[in-house]
């Protein structure tokens, strides 16, 4: 089939089916252009469960596909490609949890987002990149346990005067982002501002103009007067805020921050999707259920 004709199947599916497809800002370009919304994981999830449709096909990784079903049980969900993994999410599992809950015991469990939901059900209660500080504010708790991002983590701590133990893990993409890209790219754009995202190392956002989400970057450079942007995070992003702001200039710090996982979700693997639904995502209801607590907590903490 043609390019067109994908697009033409898909389009016919959609509207058969009452199916909507949302991808995330790391999807890739021709996926995102032919997505009904474009956006970061968790703020998809939120939109899905308002959205008048039977069928969520998301161009993402496994951990978002679950999220929106955590949050519209009630819908089909599927991820085009079942092998779309997270790194950073698999670094944590339940029973590692539980040993850190033991070690330490005072500990509020504060969950990112990008974790898998048994990890989710495990916690306290999530955050995601944009509310993190405020939610680790939010809570009674001295202590914080901050799982799975070492780097967000640390971002945070940096931002309470409460104390908080790092888990070991990361994302990979945004990891070998290096101080020498940042500063080669400063070299050769010299009048960019530095945006980055706060799962980059300290080093790297010690060099930073603005740390955002990718929400937040995209809603900075839009309203932002500057004319040349750096972007600290999956390169990918440069197609949405070019799409935003085209008579704005954008480059990736790094040409390598490629993530292979984002990548997995095509228009073909979408059509396959619409067409055989082999590829549902669900989470066992008592999961399902403890991991709604965690984000609802979030929700109820952070105002919309």
């Amino acid at each position: 089939m043609t390019h067109e004709e994908i697009l033409r199947r898909i389009s016919e599916l959609k509207s058969e089916k009452n199916a909507v497809i949302l991808a995330h800002n790391y999807a890739r370009a021709e996926v995102q252009d032919a997505a009904d919304l474009v956006g970061d994981s968790f703020a998809l999830s939120r939109a899905a469960v308002d959205m008048d449709a039977d069928m969520i096909v998301f161009a993402g990784v496994r951990f978002m596909a679950e999220s929106a079903f955590i949050l519209s049980p009630q819908k089909k969900v599927l991820l085009p490609d079942a092998d779309a993994g997270c790194p950073m999410a698999d670094m944590i599992t339940v029973e590692e949890l539980r040993d850190a809950k033991k070690k330490y015991p005072k500990a509020a469990v504060v969950c990112y987002v990008n974790s898998t939901a048994a990890v989710k059900a495990e916690s306290d209660i999530c955050c995601t990149s944009a509310n993190a500080k405020e939610v680790v504010e939010s809570l009674d708790a001295d202590e914080i346990l901050f799982i799975p991002d070492k780097n967000l983590g640390h971002y945070i701590s940096g931002k309470t005067d409460k104390t908080v133990h790092l888990w070991n893990g990361y994302c990979p993409i945004h990891q070998q982002i290096t101080e020498a890209d940042v500063l080669s790219a400063k070299a050769a754009h010299p009048n960019a501002v530095f945006l980055a995202h706060p799962e980059c190392r300290r080093d790297v956002l010690s060099l930073a103009d603005g740390i955002f989400s990718t929400a937040g970057i995209i809603k900075y450079a839009f309203e932002s007067d500057s004319a040349e942007f750096l972007i600290g995070t999956e390169r990918e992003m440069i197609h949405k805020l070019v799409a935003d702001s085209p008579n704005k200039s954008f480059y990736p710090v790094s040409k390598y921050a490629y993530c292979a996982n984002m990548k997995m979700a095509t228009l073909p693997s979408i059509l396959n999707a619409l067409e055989t639904e082999t590829t549902v995502i669900t989470v066992p209801e008592e999961i399902r259920a403890k991991a709604q607590v965690s984000l609802d907590r979030m929700l109820a903490a952070i105002p919309k």
